[in-house]
Formats: structure tokens, C-alpha cells, sequence
């Protein structure tokens, strides 16, 4: 009875004293806006880690429906003690799941305007879903790759879209020096591209995909594995030619403007990773 009788009271002040909140607002000290006195900028500021449900265009079917991880930071001048964290929340949310690389800009200037920044700066990771076929008894199941686009404006703007794609990969090494067989393993590559005008998350793969000893897939019959095998072994690569091969790819693609790609190779039979790194910006080439 008394939580109803309280209640009861909340919401009849709500009716008769209408402009009591309003009144509160204006009235509430705001401890951000007060003057920091160390006399020191902050390069980022902002929240981490919000899970949001995202739409992103897909290939395949147009649209496809996921969950991204998203970061969001502006820089805070020396005077400010602190910045508005519930805005960046309230933007996000303007945008209602309309999440993409072609309105990213517009959701860096909202931020700067909304927050008095200089610069905006928004990190989103989310996985993305393929639907992939087996290569002798066709079966389907859905390949998960993880993506971020991480994107910041300031005098300029720069965004970068970063992929990480499963591979397999045959040591060449082993199987030049073993009478049976050759060790191979599960790597992943991990690619970050700057480009002129909008690509798809698919023809990234596939290009990645394409330079591994062998595809990764969800579902393999026993055909699939005699072929996935046999395929791997025919085709040994190290890390070193993994990011070769992509890099001379990517060379050749006049829309990517700069690129950085890492292999990484699970090992096997050793006790450690194997991993090579390439990084170009072809615009001062």
C-alpha cells in the first residue's frame, strides 16, 4: 500500500507541477562544464563497449542483421573537466540501427557539433555472416567473419574498413622434407583497407580467401575433406606468401588506396605463432 500511495503522489506532481523537472535542470549543477585548471587536452574521450543491433548491406540478400561492439570518442579541450557521455548514447540512437560506411561521416559530425569537439572518432566491430557452399557435395552453412569500420573526422576524414578471415595454410618447408604428409594448420588474416569509393565485405574476403592454401568452411562432408586436403597440400604456403599474395592484389586494385595485411598461423606441431605484416599507402607511392 504505501509504494501505490507513493506512486499515486509522483504522478499527480507530474500533472499539477508540470515544469518541476524542467525547472531542476536548469537549476542542476553541471560538473563537466566547469573549468579544468591542469591545463592539459585530452586526446579521446567517450564511451567503449556498447552492443547494438546494427543493419548492414550484404550481397547476398542486401541487408543482413548483426550486433556490433562500438566505441565512440572526441577529444576534450584543456579547459573542459569532462565531457557529456549520455550524448554519444543519444546519437546513436538517433540513428536507429542505420549503421553503415556511407553515413558514417554524418554520424562524426554530429558528434563534433553535439560535443563542441574538434574531432570524433567511432570504432565498430560486429560479425558478419556468409553464407558458404562445400566444394564437392555442396553443402551450405554460414562462415562468421568478424569486421570493424573505424572511422575519425578532424581537419580531414579517414576510414578504414578491417576484416579478419580464417584460412588453412600447408608448410611448404614439411612437405619438402617429409616422406608422408606435411603439417598444416588454421590461420587467420587480418586485413585493413583505405579506399576511394564503396567496397564490398565479400569481395574482400573472397580475395583473401583466394591466396590461402585452402578455404575454411562450417560444414564438410567426407568428400569435401578428401578435397579441402588434397587441395591444401598441392597449394603450401607460409604467412610470408600469404601477405604477398594479397599485397600484390591489392596493388593492383586502383580503389584501395592503402592497405595493411597480417597472416598468422595457429601452429601445429610448434609452440609458438608464425605471423608476417605488409603495410602500403599508395597515395605517396
Amino acid at each position: 500500500m504505501p509504494d501505490i500511495f507513493l506512486l499515486t503522489l509522483q504522478c499527480l506532481d507530474n500533472i499539477y507541477f508540470p515544469n518541476k523537472y524542467e525547472e531542476l535542470t536548469t537549476t542542476m549543477k553541471d560538473i563537466q562544464n566547469e573549468k579544468d585548471h591542469r591545463n592539459i587536452s585530452i586526446d579521446k574521450v567517450g564511451v567503449k563497449d556498447i552492443r547494438y543491433p546494427i543493419t548492414v548491406l550484404d550481397k547476398a540478400t542486401k541487408t543482413q542483421q548483426t550486433v556490433a561492439v562500438v566505441n565512440m570518442y572526441v577529444d576534450l579541450p584543456r579547459d573542459y573537466k569532462g565531457t557529456h557521455m549520455s550524448r554519444f548514447v543519444e546519437i546513436l540512437n538517433e540513428h536507429d540501427r542505420r549503421i553503415s560506411i556511407k553515413n558514417f561521416h554524418e554520424i562524426l559530425s554530429t558528434m563534433k557539433e553535439r560535443l563542441n569537439a574538434e574531432s570524433a572518432h567511432m570504432e565498430i566491430s560486429f560479425p558478419y555472416f556468409v553464407m558458404k557452399t562445400s566444394p564437392v557435395t555442396h553443402s551450405q552453412g554460414l562462415m562468421e567473419y568478424q569486421c570493424t569500420f573505424k572511422g575519425n573526422l578532424n581537419k580531414g576524414e579517414d576510414l578504414v574498413l578491417m576484416i579478419t578471415v580464417p584460412i588453412t595454410t600447408l608448410c611448404p618447408c614439411s612437405q619438402e622434407i617429409s616422406d608422408f604428409g606435411a603439417h598444416n594448420q588454421r590461420g587467420e588474416v587480418r586485413l585493413q583497407v583505405r579506399f576511394k569509393k564503396f567496397l564490398w565485405i565479400e569481395d574482400l574476403i573472397q580475395l583473401v580467401e583466394e591466396t590461402a592454401s585452402c578455404d575454411v568452411y562450417s560444414v564438410l562432408k567426407r568428400e569435401d575433406e578428401k578435397f579441402v586436403t588434397e587441395k591444401a597440400y598441392q597449394n603450401p604456403k607460409f604467412v610470408e606468401d600469404i601477405v604477398r599474395d594479397v599485397a600484390e592484389k591489392l596493388e593492383q586494385d586502383e580503389n584501395v588506396t592503402w592497405f595493411a595485411v597480417e597472416s598468422e598461423n595457429f601452429e601445429s606441431i610448434h609452440n609458438h605463432n608464425a605471423y608476417a605484416y605488409i603495410e602500403r599507402d599508395k597515395s605517396v607511392s
